[in-house]
């Protein structure tokens, strides 16, 4: 990787940490800060991440480690929730780079993506729906619900991205390190026991 890009991404971390900026407007904003070309390349999203990790270890390790661990909590107690559309965490939260200024996003999995809205609208949830790009290119619902976080005493967003059942077989894809760019309630509880056990 060029340093022109390293520094782009180092730039973007701080907005993506301090302000919970997604990748592409932190890099396009660095890009700008850095006065640079519109043309200018930008840090891929693997080295979006790595740059974000650096920033939380040498800025905010501790407070981020405790963030965390919140929004995990949420995002389980979601998943139990919607348990029967074999929902699978993604983002930030699930790559373990989230504070309190990210958003959950989970994937859930059903026959007809209105039988999720159904599900919401039977429990009593509020939420604002639109569509986005899914996880193979096609169009998806994304249901989005305001969660209140009292750790944080702040609205925090989750958004339910509604796939087809089949869109499970891609769910489970893996980056350049081997690491899985989501997991299911098992792999999450898995994730945040050994967080548990390593700060004892």
């Amino acid at each position: 990787m060029d340093s022109i890009k390293a520094e782009i991404a180092a730039v973007a971390a701080r907005s993506v940490v301090e302000e919970g900026l997604d990748f592409g407007a932190a890099k396009r904003r660095a890009s700008q800060q850095l006065g640079l070309s519109p043309r200018q390349s930008l840090p891929d999203h693997e080295t979006m991440e790595q740059a974000v990790q650096d920033y939380i270890a040498i800025f905010c390790p501790e407070s981020q480690a405790q963030e965390l661990g919140v929004l995990r909590g949420i995002a389980m107690d979601w998943m139990e929730r919607l348990s029967g559309f074999q929902p699978h965490l993604g983002g930030a939260v699930w790559r373990g780079t989230a504070t309190r200024h990210s958003d959950i996003y989970l994937q859930l999995f059903c026959e007809d993506s209105k039988i999720a809205e159904i599900t919401l609208i039977d429990r009593g949830v509020r939420f604002a729906a639109r569509q986005v790009t899914g996880l193979h290119g096609e169009t998806v619902d994304a249901l989005s619900v305001q969660v209140w976080c009292e750790a944080f005493k702040s609205y925090i967003g989750l958004h339910l991205l509604v796939n087809d059942l089949d869109g499970i077989r891609g769910a489970l894809q893996s980056d350049a390190q081997g690491r899985r760019w989501r997991g299911d309630a098992k792999a999450l509880r898995t994730l945040m026991d050994n967080s548990a056990h390593a700060a004892i």
